[in-house]
């Protein structure tokens, strides 16, 4: 299921709490390949695949921080989120972030990638609820089709 965001809702990530859907993203190959890897040597097994995304408002952090709704708070994104979240057991500030964005009515955030400094990803939130004219995957022999009932 491709386009659900469970698996982040398993137990969070930066821009989002367990439980809330998020499908992240990124612009290009190289960079989807680093998020994925983190800081693992070793590659697990996964699929890759492309995405359209179209007509989507998100909040854009991909040229820097000078954003008026929420100036102070959103030169917080790089914070390392898994130690506050996971060592401090205190949550980090992004997920404030998201819950700003979600609460405006935005569907996602672009941001710079923490794995690849050179690259963008994009976090989707209701990504299960989008139409096929704003998401959707690239599947034109049915593969993730068939992959769902193994």
């Amino acid at each position: 299921m491709p386009l659900s965001g469970m698996g982040a809702a398993r137990q969070g990530g930066r821009f989002n709490r367990p439980d809330q859907e998020a499908l992240y993203l990124s612009l290009d190959d190289a960079t989807a390949l680093a998020e994925y890897k983190q800081d693992n040597p070793w590659l697990r097994p996964g699929t890759i695949c492309t995405f359209f995304v179209n007509g989507l408002q998100v909040a854009d952090l991909s040229a820097g921080f000078d954003c008026e709704r929420w100036p102070s708070l959103w030169a917080d994104f790089t914070v390392d989120w898994r130690a506050e979240w996971f060592d401090k057991a205190s949550e980090p500030p992004t997920l404030y972030m998201a819950d700003d964005v979600v609460a405006a009515g935005l569907d996602g955030i672009l941001f710079p990638s923490q794995a690849r400094p050179v690259g963008t990803n994009l976090v989707i939130y209701r990504s299960s609820a989008k139409p096929a004219s704003q998401l959707r995957v690239c599947d034109p022999d049915g593969v993730l089709q068939g992959l769902a009932g193994h």
